[in-house]
């Protein structure tokens, strides 16, 4: 782990480089279709800690844990409820352990619920909060450097999330929402919306990963840009997957594809930047050496 704080890391470096896809690399090193990576931490942790170094290696400056699905209502649905507290303290540790020669950031990663809230939904907006500060304290007291509440869709749900974590803790907390409807989230909110949501909210950086093709994302990120002057983590996906032959994805978008964008990223607004689904260790290195020729 790093001596300097997020903020200072970002101001003497000026651009950072997050990580790539946690889910989709673990399936290609054969984690099977209806077992959650959580599960992993706890019961394969040797895939967790090589996916971990594989980042650290290719340049990553920050790497989230693999902790997305482990709120306590996305661990019941898992039948993992009563490892809350051991999944989140591993993955935190496994991460620790990997950054601690090279001074990466370890980001508590904190995914959505995989519940609507009231009134599309059955979930109360205190009870989503509640599971955002609960994970949020697990992450942390396990000794992360700060959190990135990710992949969000719902303003709901993010404001939720923003209370719970800034409740549970003073880490510098990031808040990244996914476009995948152009340059609207599923839930029809715009980058504009989603900056002006979180105006005043006290966030060390806004966001957007996942979403579709490269060219959205690009879209997406100079609106947000546009909208917020906050520090903007980005993380597209490595376009979209078609299946092999085991049903694993297979991601078109290639290594140099993704470095070939790089430059333009950082002139749109980028100041974090990796990628989200798809993005292998080898695209993130190419992404970092890029990254590297900016600063």
């Amino acid at each position: 782990m790093s001596n300097l704080t997020f903020e200072q890391m970002l101001a003497d470096k000026k651009f950072l480089v997050s990580d790539g896809a946690t889910g989709t690399n673990l399936m290609q090193r054969g984690l099977p279709q209806g077992v959650t990576a959580e599960n992993w931490v706890l019961n394969k942790p040797e895939a967790i800690s090589g996916l971990y170094r594989d980042f650290v290696q290719a340049g990553s400056d920050v790497i989230l844990t693999c902790t997305f699905g482990a709120s306590r209502l996305r661990l019941e649905a898992a039948g993992l409820a009563d490892r809350f507290t051991a999944v989140n303290t591993e993955a935190v540790r496994l991460a620790k352990a990997e950054t601690a020669a090279g001074g990466a950031l370890v980001a508590g990663s904190l995914g959505p619920l995989g519940q609507m809230l009231k009134p599309l939904g059955l979930l109360d907006e205190t009870d989503a909060e509640a599971a955002y500060r609960e994970q949020a304290e697990a992450l942390a007291a396990a000794g992360v450097d700060l959190l990135v509440v990710e992949t969000q869709f719902d303003l709901s749900e993010a404001l939720a999330a923003v209370r719970g974590a800034k409740t549970a803790c003073s880490l510098p907390l990031i808040v990244s929402f996914s476009y995948d409807r152009g340059t609207r989230t599923m839930m029809g909110v715009s980058p504009a919306k989603f900056a002006q949501a979180m105006r005043g909210m006290g966030l060390a950086a806004v966001g957007i990963n996942c979403g579709k093709s490269l060219e959205d994302n690009l879209a997406a990120l100079k609106e947000l840009a546009d909208a917020s002057d906050l520090p903007i983590w980005f993380k597209p996906n490595a376009g979209l997957p078609s299946l092999d032959e085991n049903g694993r994805p297979i991601y078109d978008v290639t290594p140099e594809d993704m470095a070939s964008r790089v430059a333009e990223w950082a002139a749109a607004g980028a100041r974090i930047m990796g990628g989200c689904c798809g993005t292998s260790p080898a695209h993130l290195k190419a992404i970092a050496d890029q990254v590297r020729l900016l600063r």
